[in-house]
């Protein structure tokens, strides 16, 4: 019965929804609450599933107009806390003790409280505060329910409009539902707490409060409590260059170190201790970007400093961002086009996210669909990019994005220098080089590599074949030599003779040699 009724209140709300902006795009009807906020409302309405679908749905910007973006970014969680007796069986079911052997205090009334879960202040056994956030129970059931339901209301969508299968939305729920069921499983957000206390243990600049003593479940997590308040304080405005510059570093290093990332950095979510270090907080949303992502963005940010169109392109291809037919020259041309506009602007308001976004929607977002890591990217670029202009209106974001992206970013040189391109190429290629080697090795130690080719006649062309492959060898080698010498010049690695590094030299005069000797033969023949 509670399916049934749940069922015919979703495709109600939905269904009216539809009729409602079919309606409003003919003229027949008109109100005072235009269409993002309509359909924010009827999410909201319709529960926990449904305003966390339309968070997760606002990270798709590509596709999105902003005006649907920034009313389903407002989405909240407007319910009671559920009863305290509730909330004291949940955590002695967790933990398989009863409340008072497991703290020495804890407060009935909830500090605060989501529609997944609710958070209580708490003492432990040997004095230290912190809070207990418990999951609502019922909570998995429910999700479980919408989500089959918003299925079957989708497919019946695309039976009467055949022509939104472009977009996927089939695809886009099962997304959504996968990230909701990673957000009410505390587990995996216990872990992540972890992983970034770790991460910034004795950091100067940042403190993440940890789990305590590993007291966490699927339905619940014990963690320290921080005093503090929030970065966007009107007392914190005398520290907000400082404030500005510590957030980009740390995001920074997030990004191109550890490759792991706090996808949701507003100002609810930053705290400023007494000390001045920025403690973060909510660690439902955690963006992870492998190396070769990483080194995909680091391409497209000194293609966007270089203003770089045929570049940027390349760069967004080899994020594997782009896909059906692609039309590269009305493509580059679109990218011209965005370096053009941005060239016109001060530093100050040039905002990487701002172009990975307008890149992603050329075409309509017909050859865009981003990946959920890129999404949460995004998300976070954008978000840390609005508090660090709120905290210093006229702090530089590209020089801070650029010149402080550590010893990568560094092999770039200044913006506008003409060699960029090659030198970061020419930089990853030789990083790239042993692990290529490796994987090489690797197959023809397992599987072995067996080449016989015999046939009478043909002896002087397999000769031939023979000195050809040794001198394409020989080129490579040469051609490898010429590159590293280039970098070892360019940056004055190793010992000196003067002004000049000595290894540059050997590695030029090598590559000479081997020039000379690669020149004769094929002189001889």
């Amino acid at each position: 019965m509670h399916v049934a009724i749940r069922l015919l209140q979703i495709n109600l709300a939905l269904w009216g929804l539809v009729l409602w902006w079919g309606l409003a795009r003919s003229g027949v009807v008109r109100g005072r609450t235009a269409p993002p906020q309509r359909f924010a409302a009827t999410l909201e309405r319709l529960g926990t599933t449904f305003v966390k679908l339309g968070q997760g749905l606002s990270l798709h910007r590509e596709f999105l107009p902003d005006d649907y973006v920034t009313a389903l970014q407002k989405l909240h969680d407007r319910v009671q806390p559920f009863p305290f007796e509730q909330a004291r069986a949940e955590v002695e079911a967790s933990f398989g003790s009863p409340l008072k052997e497991l703290f020495a205090q804890f407060q009935p009334q909830a500090l605060a409280a989501g529609s997944i879960a609710q958070v209580h202040r708490a003492t432990t056994r040997d004095g230290r505060v912190v809070i207990v956030k418990v999951r609502r129970p019922g909570i998995r059931r429910q999700v479980e329910e919408d989500i089959r339901i918003l299925r079957w209301f989708v497919r019946s969508v695309l039976w009467l409009l055949p022509g939104l299968r472009a977009i996927k939305p089939l695809e886009l729920v099962d997304e959504l539902a996968r990230n909701l069921h990673k957000e009410i499983n505390f587990r995996q957000e216990a872990h992540n707490i972890a992983r970034f206390a770790e991460m910034f243990h004795g950091s100067p600049t940042v403190y993440v409060p940890g789990v305590v003593d590993d007291l966490y479940t699927e339905w619940v997590i014990v963690q320290e409590m921080s005093p503090g308040r929030r970065i966007d304080d009107p007392a914190f405005l005398p520290q907000g260059p400082r404030l500005a510059a510590n957030l980009v570093d740390v995001y920074l290093h997030q990004f191109f170190v550890e490759g792991v990332f706090h996808g949701d950095p507003h100002p609810g979510n930053l705290f400023v201790l007494e000390d001045g270090r920025i403690c973060f907080h909510d660690f439902g949303l955690v963006g992870f970007l492998d190396r070769r992502t990483r080194m995909g963005l680091i391409a497209f940010m000194m293609a966007f400093v270089q203003q770089d169109g045929d570049w940027l392109v390349d760069a967004y291809l080899d994020l594997g961002v782009l896909a059906g037919a692609l039309d590269r020259e009305e493509f580059r041309a679109g990218m011209e086009e965005l370096v053009q506009d941005y060239a016109r602007k001060p530093l100050n308001d040039l905002s990487f996210a701002d172009a990975f976004l307008r890149i992603a929607r050329m075409g309509h977002g017909r050859n865009a669909r981003l990946p959920h890591h890129l999404l949460v990217l995004l998300r976070a670029v954008f978000l840390m990019e609005s508090t660090v202009r709120r905290l210093a209106p006229r702090f530089n974001l590209v020089e801070g994005l650029f010149n402080k992206a550590g010893a990568l970013l560094e092999t770039a040189g200044g913006a506008g220098d003409p060699g960029a391109r090659f030198k970061y190429e020419s930089f990853v290629s030789l990083r790239q080089l042993p692990s290529d080697l490796s994987r090489a090795l690797h197959r023809m130690r397992g599987d072995g590599i067996e080449l016989s080719v015999s046939h009478r006649g043909l002896e002087r062309l397999q000769e031939e074949i023979d000195r050809t492959g040794r001198r394409l060898s020989l080129a490579l080698v040469t051609l490898g030599l010429y590159v590293a010498s280039l970098l070892l010049m360019q940056h004055s690695i190793g010992p000196r003779w003067g002004e000049i590094p000595v290894l540059a030299i050997l590695g030029y005069v090598l590559a000479l040699w081997l020039s000379w000797r690669l020149g004769r033969e094929i002189g001889r023949r």
